[in-house]
């Protein structure tokens, strides 16, 4: 089973999408996380909402703190975080730098979602 990380700021957008489409395109050959650096706490309702039409229920995840992640990963994916992201163990460690889609029109987040999706999905092939 491979181990994957998607890290950002607050653990409320990308990353979070990043985890799902980890858990539908890799199933029980993958253990996806993600984790924020600050931790918003919540996830944000367009996320759920834009990941809803694709039949994934976002609510079930929560907003986490890479202070609670531990261990060694596979991957290592940051989405744009910087130097506000700490060094956590990975054999492969990739920055996406994907604009933040929180304050973005519908269709503009629904491009960020289906661009995470496309990486997430050429990752898992990959690994």
């Amino acid at each position: 089973m491979k181990r994957v990380l998607f890290v950002c700021i607050e653990n409320s957008n990308r990353s979070q999408m990043a985890e799902a489409f980890a858990h539908i395109y890799g199933g029980d050959q993958v253990e996806a996380l993600s984790a924020g650096s600050k931790p918003s706490g919540v996830i944000n309702p367009k996320a759920i909402r834009f990941m809803s039409e694709l039949g994934y229920d976002l609510t079930q995840q929560a907003s986490k703190s890479l202070d609670d992640i531990d261990g060694e990963f596979d991957a290592v994916i940051t989405m744009g975080c910087g130097d506000n992201c700490p060094w956590v163990p990975a054999k492969r460690r990739e920055d996406w730098a994907l604009p933040d889609p929180k304050h973005m029109d519908d269709d503009a987040y629904r491009a960020v979602r289906d661009e995470i999706a496309q990486r997430v999905k050429k990752l898992l092939a990959e690994l």
